[in-house]
This record gives structure tokens, sequence and C-alpha cells, in this order.
């Protein structure tokens, strides 16, 4: 990116969670100062150039005062997951998405760049090369799927002349510091946890983490010039997909775990998760049941994206291969949270 990028400074929401991190410094690396928006004070983000503001993504007023003398926003912050109240996530997926355009307006802002997710075109069935013309999910099967469909439709509808927004869908986000989708896979496979769902042919799409950042500093530069991202999602990821058991199976073997053995059909998987989901939720059981609807089908169906779209309005290119950023992962695994190396924590 030229030095004289037309962004001056940015705040990004979410700013100390793994993809927050990667986008500030990322831009740090640019010269491009930074504002953190998280709920706690990270120490590793104490870098000239780069200030943290403690305080709640769901409070407008802390957005509105976090976002003063910024130019782009990176709204990154969410709750996650698939298990947990309805209410919590729409509170920070959607209502936080209102308040950034709220900050975005009272501040003068003119630059959007919000992280959705390809679990808005949620389906029962196998995706397959979609793109961005795939419609919306009907009938979501967890809260976050719903909440951050209902975020990006949001973000989208806010373009126009005084604000110029665009969504970003990366697909199961992993490499060094990954604080989820790797020390889960690791700690279940610890634990004899990790149960092959369905015939184990799905392919899925995965996103290393420093194309990720990448595709957000290009979605913020096209904003900044010629803006043909505008009011438009893209899906971002490696451009080729992996097939999801050979890939786990290789991360396996590289950190030296057996690799996964027990299988079990679909269909018994769905009705398990149905099962679970139903006590669970009688029970008020806060804690994440071992199979849901929602993590059968991840499992045991092809979901992938055409990255067409963005390779063409926003030149995204994966510059990290899928097998390097294998092996950037493996040798930094001491990055995991200490617990997970001991095995100490329940998942």
């Amino acid at each position: 990116m030229p030095a004289h990028s037309p962004m001056r400074q940015a705040l990004i929401t979410g700013g100390g969670g793994f993809v927050g991190r990667a986008v500030v410094n990322a831009l740090s690396a640019l010269n491009i100062k930074t504002v953190v928006l998280g709920r706690h004070y990270y120490p590793g983000l104490n870098a000239p150039g780069i200030s943290q503001v403690r305080g709640d993504i769901c409070s407008p007023e802390t957005v509105i005062k976090a976002a003063r003398g910024c130019d782009t926003i990176f709204h990154i912050a969410a709750k996650a997951g698939i298990w947990g109240s309805k209410q919590e996530y729409y509170a920070i997926n959607l209502q936080g998405t209102k308040n950034v355009i709220k900050a975005c307006k009272v501040n003068g802002i003119k630059r959007l760049v919000h992280t959705s997710s390809p679990s808005v075109v949620f389906s029962a069935h196998d995706l397959a090369g979609i793109d961005e013309t795939a419609p919306y999910g009907k009938k979501f099967l967890c809260h976050y799927a719903a909440s951050k469909a209902a975020a990006e439709k949001l973000v989208l509808t806010a373009n126009g002349a005084d604000l110029k927004t665009t969504a970003l869908r990366p697909h199961l986000v992993w490499g060094p510091g990954d604080n989820h989708l790797i020390p889960r896979i690791l700690e279940r496979a610890r634990r004899g946890r990790l149960i092959q769902v369905g015939e184990g042919n799905n392919m899925v799409d995965i996103s290393y983490i420093d194309n990720v950042a990448e595709a957000h500093i290009l979605a913020a530069m096209n904003l900044c010039r010629g803006a043909s991202a505008a009011g438009r999602a893209y899906f971002i990821s490696q451009g080729r997909p992996v097939n999801l058991w050979g890939w786990i199976n290789e991360l396996l073997t590289k950190a030296d775990l057996p690799v996964v053995r027990k299988k079990i059909s679909f269909g018994t998987a769905y009705t398990i998760g149905a099962v679970l989901e139903f006590i669970y939720q009688g029970l008020r059981i806060r804690r994440e049941p071992l199979m849901t609807r929602f993590t059968a089908l991840q499992l045991a169906k092809s979901h992938w994206f055409s990255i067409k779209a963005a390779e063409k309005d926003l030149g995204y290119r994966p510059l990290i291969s899928t097998a390097a950023g294998l092996r950037r992962t493996i040798c930094n695994l001491s990055d995991l949270p200490a617990a997970l190396n001991k095995g100490e924590k329940e998942i």
C-alpha cells in the first residue's frame, strides 16, 4: 500500500481478538494510527501509534467516543460460537453494529469495513463454489448465524453518499495465535472426542489469518479509491477448498496427535444434536452441547465459496498458501493458551 494512504486513523472494534489483532498489526505496519476498542486492556497492543479504549460495543456512547478523530472503522467485534443466549448474540452482533453505524454518522466517518461470516447464507445442504448472489439463509440453526446475517444487512443498507460500507465473509480463520478453531480441534483430539461426521469427503474453505487481515486492508482502500466494493459483501478464503477431515488429520499428525478414526453418520449426529439441544435448552444448561444440528451440518457438508468477486474488486489474493500457513501454525503452537496445551480446559 502506498505511503500516502488516505487512511490516517482507524478504529478497530474487537481489536484484541484474533482477527482484530492481525488487522491492527497490518495497519501499524503501514504507519496508520489505530484505536482499539475492547472490553480489556491488551498488553500486546501497546506499540507506538496504537491507543486503546476499554468499553462495551453495546454502549453507543462508548463507540461514538472511541471513534472520534478516526476516518475509517473496521468493525470486527462479535460474539462467536454456536451456543448461548439469543439476547446476548443480538445485543453484541446486531445492536453493536447499529452503534458502530451511528458512530460513523455522528463523527462524519466515511468508511466502514464489517467482518461478517459465510454463515449468513447458511443452508442445510452442500454449498459448493457459490458466490455472493446466494440468498441469505432462511432457517438458521444458531443465534450466531442469524444475528450476523441481520448485522450484515444493516451494514450494507447503510451504504450511501456519506458512508461507504462493505462486508467481508472469511471462513474458518486460523493460524498462529488462533484462540478458537485450532485449540478446539487439538483439545478434542487430546481427549479422544473428535469424531468424523459423515462420509468424510466434504470440502470446506479455510482462511489463513494474514490473508484475512490483508483482505480487510484492501477493502478499506477500495472504499477510499473508487469504492467499487461499496454496498457489497465478499467471501474470503484460501481460494481452494480442502477436504475437511484430511486437513484436520494432517494438522493432528504434525502436532503429534492421533488421527481421527471414530466415525458417525450424519443422520445420527444430526438427531443427537437435536436431542441435546432440546435437553440443554429445557434445563437451561449454558455450556455448549458436544453436538448440535448446526455442528453436524458443518462437519458433514461441503461449504466453500467463490472468491472471484474479491479478486476482481479488491485485488485480493491469498498471499500465504495453506501449506505454508500450516507450517507456521505448527511452529507456533506455543501461542495457544497454556491451559489448552496442558489439556486442562473443558470445551
